[in-house]
């Protein structure tokens, strides 16, 4: 690189937006997979599913989950799927969501964060973001006044999103759901298993369900009422995703997890998500591959969303790096944080005293820039060969919420907080080299619109 401060005299890069981390030891795990015969549900999602139990935990990876003791300890707490999507309906699925019922939605998210509830027949209500995101982390995290407000009796469950990896305040929230609890009634329908597992879930939680949607969080943490907790250990239940963008991949795939509730078995909850996603069918491979285990029910026309061992095989070896991962993303973020700090513009700031993200994404908001500018330096970083995007177009702008009734004016917070953003390229695949042709580009492009 010249150091002439001219962008023409560096010499071009082109730096992709997202791509995957994909080393030889995935690669080898998967040739591994597909030589034992169980390309399917099989030994390495049971083994993933456990691993991804015992570091939401302990925040380690390092636990050996197939010692008699650990299969014991960290068995059916996890469940491994085929997206993030699917994990977020089952588990509004397996806490009885259905027609009538309403969830609450924060209108700056992605649309599996909506979608799932609607395909359960639930009616999403938005809630509009704070202004300019939350005080400390910058975060979109929703206005908590209007969160209160918006719960009825007819509230099921709220949906909390850990945008770009930072953990949102589940104490106001979960400090919220306590207040409105005279507000709930439970359901209380016994025709068939799943039913009754629902109306037994919702009244061992007897109140509006926290519902997180961790689809950029795993690994991430926060001190909830002075202890600290993985995502995945803090909403009653969590979701998941494996994208091939995400920090964490098994090329597709998510996961769902849940806490403990009183008078109701881990294992019947594990085996009803078995149930929901693999056509209501009562044995999965694994197990109608045992001697004489053929035979099998259908106790539902339900769905199919297992995750196959192939897609395990790259999980287990993603899980054996994430550490080292979340550390260079770290080093990535404090290079952008001082770069945007220079110049004035506002960022997530991803470690804070009271949280610990996953840096999943760095997202800038350029001051005074309009929607039209923000277009142009994309535009102009984009030449420059910096792949930017933005995360995210707020859903009540998006044609089928539109069609919902609903419309962006009543979202003032989450538009402002929208038109001027850019996120950069932050992933595991970037140099030194890399992220410094990053930084003089951004610097030199944004710097003539502030």
């Amino acid at each position: 690189m010249v150091e002439t401060g001219k962008l023409t005299e560096i010499k071009k890069r082109v730096i992709s937006f997202s791509p995957p981390d994909i080393s030889k030891a995935e690669i080898e795990e998967v040739a591994k997979a597909l030589e034992s015969g169980w390309i399917t549900t099989g030994p390495r999602t049971k083994l993933l599913e456990r691993r991804i139990a015992a570091f939401i935990d302990t925040g380690r990876v390092d636990i050996d989950c197939d010692k008699e003791d650990m299969v014991n300890r960290y068995s059916n707490r996890v469940v491994c799927l085929n997206s993030a999507t699917a994990a977020e309906e089952l588990n509004l699925r397996l806490l009885g969501v259905a027609d009538g019922d309403e969830v609450i939605v924060p209108s700056y998210t992605y649309t599996a964060s909506a979608s799932a509830a609607i395909h359960c027949g639930a009616k999403v209500v938005f809630v509009d973001i704070q202004r300019d995101g939350d005080s400390t982390s910058h975060m979109p995290e929703m206005d908590y006044e209007k969160l209160e407000e918006a719960i009825t009796e007819k509230t099921k469950a709220i949906i909390t999103v850990d945008l770009g990896g930072i953990v949102c305040d589940y104490e106001k929230v979960f400090q919220i759901v306590e207040r409105k609890r005279g507000l709930f009634k439970a359901m209380d329908r016994h025709e068939d298993a799943a039913s009754d597992l629902a109306s037994r879930i919702q009244a061992a939680i007897g109140r509006v369900a926290v519902v997180a949607d961790c689809a950029h969080s795993l690994g991430a943490s926060r001190f909830v009422n002075g202890e600290k907790k993985y995502c995945g250990a803090i909403a009653d239940f969590t979701s998941f995703s494996f994208h091939a963008v995400k920090n964490f991949t098994t090329a597709e795939g998510g996961a769902s997890t849940w806490k403990k509730l009183p008078g109701i078995d881990n294992e019947e909850i594990y085996h009803q998500y078995q149930l929901y996603s693999l056509h209501g069918q009562s044995k999965d491979a694994l197990a109608k591959n045992q001697l004489g285990a053929w035979e099998y029910d259908i106790v539902g026309p339900w769905y199919k969303c297992n995750m196959t061992d192939i897609m395990a095989a790259i999980g287990l070896r993603q899980l054996d790096r994430y550490p080292g991962l979340l550390n260079r993303r770290k080093e990535i973020i404090r290079k952008y944080d001082a770069m945007c700090d220079e110049l004035g513009v506002k960022h997530l700031v991803h470690y804070t005293e009271n949280s610990i993200s996953s840096g999943h994404l760095y997202l800038t908001r350029i001051p005074g820039a309009t929607d039209e500018i923000r277009r142009e330096i994309i535009i102009k970083l984009a030449e420059l060969g910096v792949n930017t995007n933005v995360h995210y177009k707020p859903l009540p702008m998006m044609s089928a919420y539109k069609e919902l009734g609903w419309d962006i004016k009543d979202f003032q917070n989450a538009y402002d907080y929208y038109a001027n953003l850019i996120t950069l390229p932050l992933h595991t695949k970037l140099t030194d080299e890399d992220v410094d042709y990053v930084i003089n580009n951004f610097k030199e492009v944004v710097s003539k619109y502030i």
